[in-house]
């Protein structure tokens, strides 16, 4: 079996987590496995949305004031410098209203880990090491989170140990990294393929001024780790870094096989709004084999 990503739409790591919960992990398993990261300051909105028609899962953390991490101003230090919505999207979606069938709500303050707190790679390290999820998530997670860190101390000009995560060690992208992570072990698939990994253009506003699409740390992974990018007309960043770390540090199969089935698909619906439908499609395939004549 092939867990395959298709990225006709881009990716981010809010995606990752509704369309791999709409694939069939395990909701219960991923609430539990955050429960024990001991972290305060969000609470998690699960609920079923749709794009251009086509049903699925959105999956948003939200923080204890109330704000979704997209719409924090730049001095409020969101979970990455590159995953700011356009103005365009960030009003459209703050008009929607969406029903929360699973909420999260705030942590009691067992180690402090406040969204405001600069984080380094090990402190983040220490987090993932000290909750309850499996071996395996753990090391998933510390990989997502490798690509990252590597990639944001080559567009910063630092070292890994000089960077300090006070946008990617925030509460929510620690969420959407180990969620990602709890859910690809609770499914349990080895063997993991994407498609061509489609982009926006333009520009985006981000904690360190305005950027270009893709963004710095996207390029850097996408270097790093052979990810093939397609270049769209839509003017909009559709990848963000997390979204690309998950790639990168999940994809072990250049191609899928000729022939195959699919056995299971799970829809992650997207935040913004795209002519084109704004969902991460994945499915687990099987490969066939063609009858001998």
């Amino acid at each position: 079996m092939i867990l395959y990503f298709e990225c006709f739409s881009g990716i981010s790591g809010d995606m990752s987590v509704a369309s791999l919960l709409d694939l069939g992990a395990d909701k219960q398993v991923l609430l539990d496995a955050l429960d024990s990261l001991n972290i305060d300051g969000y609470k998690l909105e699960i609920d079923t949305s749709s794009k251009c028609g086509i049903f699925g899962t959105s999956f948003n953390v939200a923080l204890a004031d109330g704000r979704h991490p997209d719409y924090i101003g730049e001095n409020d230090h969101y979970h990455h410098v590159s995953e700011a919505v356009d103005e365009d999207s960030s009003k459209a979606e703050e008009e929607k209203d969406t029903e929360v069938e699973e909420t999260q709500n705030n942590k009691s303050e067992k180690h402090n880990h406040g969204h405001h707190t600069h984080r380094n790679l090990a402190d983040i390290t220490k987090i993932i090491d000290e909750s309850g999820i499996t071996e395996n998530a753990k090391t998933i997670a510390k990989s997502i989170f490798g690509f990252i860190a590597r990639a944001e101390a080559k567009a910063h000009n630092k070292t890994m140990n000089e960077i300090h995560f006070h946008e990617v060690g925030a509460v929510d992208s620690i969420v959407d990294v180990v969620s990602v992570a709890v859910c690809i072990d609770n499914i349990g698939i080895s063997k993991i393929a994407a498609s061509t990994v489609y982009e926006g253009t333009g520009f985006v506003q981000c904690a360190h001024g305005i950027m270009p699409v893709p963004v710095p740390a996207v390029v850097n992974i996408f270097q790093e780790s052979g990810l093939n990018m397609r270049i769209t007309e839509t003017r909009s960043e559709m990848v963000t870094p997390t979204g690309a770390a998950v790639l990168a540090a999940l994809v072990n199969i250049d191609e899928l096989p000729n022939d195959f089935k699919i056995v299971k698909t799970g829809i992650g619906v997207g935040q913004k709004d795209f002519p084109n439908a704004n969902i991460l499609r994945t499915m687990l395939i099987e490969e066939t084999k063609k009858k001998a004549v």
